[in-house]
């Protein structure tokens, strides 16, 4: 069998040698439409649309801070492999913005980083998601640096779904059973004729709350099963 010809070798190149600086180099190239589109499909989301970089949370300053038409999303960059400094930043970014999607960038992820993220995917609501992105560079012989994003650690939405839903059934007294299946067929008639307002996931509370679904506007709906009221709210 013959050789073939012209085969060359795919090599893994250090991050820093296309992006010397972080916030000056490499998010500003991350915050780009098309870069952001990729990152979005890799992940799974519709649209990933960058409000701001370098945004101040505090003394503080959050690398990217996103939307993806409905819900706040934190970008955390790093041109090298996790520490514990920046997963304590993820946190307080995340609880500053309100974050519902909480993204973090790296050359490389340690263990205990993985296992951090995954540990929040597994205990947190449904609405919350840590995702843990390598951004690798990569060259063929002499070609031109080519980017990818491989995804490390992602939210398994499916299991904590069902996770919340078996607790609440289990946990809930018959009035906050009630308010649940009251929230779950709401949830899915306003998904019908109303697909614009995306509702939370339904809990066995007395209210529901929706995301914004206009600049800085949202809606709210609370019940009184005992007075036998239904509330609507816009904020």
């Amino acid at each position: 069998m013959s050789t073939p010809k012209n085969l060359s070798t795919l090599t893994r190149v250090p991050l820093r040698e296309a992006w010397k600086h972080e916030a000056g180099e490499f998010t500003p190239w991350l915050a780009q439409p098309e870069n952001l589109e990729r990152l979005a499909d890799e992940l799974g989301l519709g649209e990933l649309v960058c409000v701001a970089t370098e945004h101040r949370i505090g003394d503080f300053k959050l690398d990217m801070l996103c939307n993806d038409g409905t819900d706040q999303i934190i970008v955390e960059n790093q041109l090298e492999e996790t520490d514990h400094k920046h997963l304590g930043q993820l946190i307080s970014y995340a609880a500053g913005v309100e974050a519902k999607k909480v993204i973090w960038i790296a050359e490389s992820f340690r263990p205990e980083h993985m296992a951090a993220l995954r540990f929040l995917n597994e205990n947190t609501t449904e609405d919350l998601a840590f995702f843990g992105v390598q951004v690798e560079l990569w060259r063929i012989g002499d070609s031109a640096l080519a980017p990818k994003f491989e995804i490390i650690v992602k939210p398994d939405n499916w299991s904590k779904s069902s996770r919340e839903q078996a607790k609440a059934i289990t946990d809930a007294s018959p009035a906050r059973q009630l308010k649940l299946q009251f929230w779950q067929a709401l949830h899915a008639r306003l998904s019908q004729v109303a697909p614009q307002i995306k509702m939370h996931t339904p809990k066995a509370r007395h209210y529901l709350n929706s995301s914004s679904f206009r600049s800085h506007v949202n809606l709210g709906v609370a019940v009184n099963i005992r007075s036998e009221r239904l509330f609507v709210e816009l904020y």
